[in-house]
């Protein structure tokens, strides 16, 4: 674990993003002042201060052989805020990590519960797995009491019966189930690889779509109508080749992940230049090691953001999607300095120099 400093009262000065603003900033307390705090420790001087950086698709919780004991969920969510990240979006876990948010030293995290799916229709032993489909509301009603305001479905899967992906739910049990999110303050989201699954949940009035490589012309529009946003996860669909190969037994759907894979890059262009609300997540959990959300911010950038829209697709903009605050006066004083712009060389982000969480310096 890395050491945690003990000052309550600090002094950072450089330039605040995205404003772009030279200016001191001090914080008290955990919390953001633009007011000057008498006696406070200056431990930034000269460089780029963010608003601490948001993984908006993780896994604290979920290693590559599937549930892991609290020990590791911890080492898990040290490596994320040791690069930077210092708000998660957990995205579905399969063990209790509210102890982890009473933490000073680690991530802020919102969780979104375990993920709902039907009976053998994914990965084993992640998901509270329903034997019948209708069970679905009521399940999404359960989570919603559980989690932090997000619920999480696996909208689909490989069905092997036809040996390709499928949806899981009707776009009944889809409508009511979102409903009943809705009514109980939850937003919800789902994975989704392939085509046929989104029409339905975009129906439904679902509220963000995972990886989304299936998106069409027509569901992105319907997607950029709506204000649903994107988690594309463009570092795991790089595992797309891996699972297609893994997957013999099945030629049409690893024919499908290879198509879904050649077009990856070009559906998320489509989606960001439709207007679709696009944000930085990793997928971090199972195959993918955490700490890697600066990969993602440069992923994001190679599929067509500008520099800047990257960034705030993974610190000022996803925190405001998210309902926490930026570098603003009163806000919460989770900060990530850097020596150099980030905007100009977004591989300066793999080493900051400083970073406050919670108002105290992680050294």
């Amino acid at each position: 674990m890395s050491a945690v400093s003990d000052e309550t009262a600090l002094h950072l000065r450089g330039v605040v993003l995205p404003e772009g603003e030279h200016r001191d900033v001090w914080i008290r307390d955990g919390v953001v002042s633009l007011e000057p705090v008498p006696g406070a420790s200056t431990v930034f001087d000269g460089g780029y201060l963010l608003p601490g950086l948001v993984d908006a698709h993780c896994h604290v919780g979920i290693g590559p052989k599937g549930p892991v004991d609290l020990d590791e969920a911890v080492t898990q969510a040290e490596t994320d805020r040791d690069a930077g990240t210092l708000l998660i979006r957990d995205c579905g876990a399969p063990v209790d990590t509210r102890s982890l948010q009473e933490r000073p030293d680690l991530p802020r995290i919102i969780r979104a519960g375990r993920h709902l799916a039907r009976s053998k229709r994914y990965i084993p032993h992640l998901a509270d797995e329903l034997e019948d489909q209708s069970y679905l509301p009521a399940a999404v009603a359960e989570q919603a009491e559980y989690g932090d305001g997000w619920i999480k479905l696996v909208g689909d899967w490989i069905d092997r019966s036809v040996g390709d992906l499928a949806p899981l739910w009707s776009d009944e049990v889809l409508a009511e189930a979102v409903a009943v999110a809705h009514e109980r303050g939850a937003r919800v989201t789902a994975h989704v690889f392939a085509e046929d699954a989104l029409p339905g949940l975009l129906a439904a009035g679902i509220d963000c779509i995972e990886h989304g490589t299936g998106l069409t012309d027509e569901t992105i529009e319907q997607m950029a109508r709506q204000g649903t946003v994107l988690v594309p996860t463009l570092v795991n669909v790089e595992n797309f080749p891996s699972f297609a190969a893994s997957a013999s037994k099945y030629p049409n759907y690893a024919a499908h992940m290879e198509h879904l894979y050649r077009e990856s890059d070009r559906t998320v262009a489509k989606a960001v230049e439709a207007g679709v609300p696009v944000y930085a997540g990793t997928d971090a959990g199972g195959g993918i090691e955490h700490g890697q959300l600066v990969d993602e911010i440069m992923a994001l950038n190679r599929v067509g953001m500008s520099a800047e829209q990257a960034l705030g697709a993974a610190s000022w903009s996803a925190r405001e999607w998210l309902g926490w605050s930026g570098l603003r006066h009163g806000g919460m004083a989770d900060v990530v300095c850097y020596d150099s712009d980030p905007r100009k060389d977004l591989a300066s982000m793999r080493h900051p120099r400083r970073i406050l969480l919670r108002g105290r310096v992680v050294a």
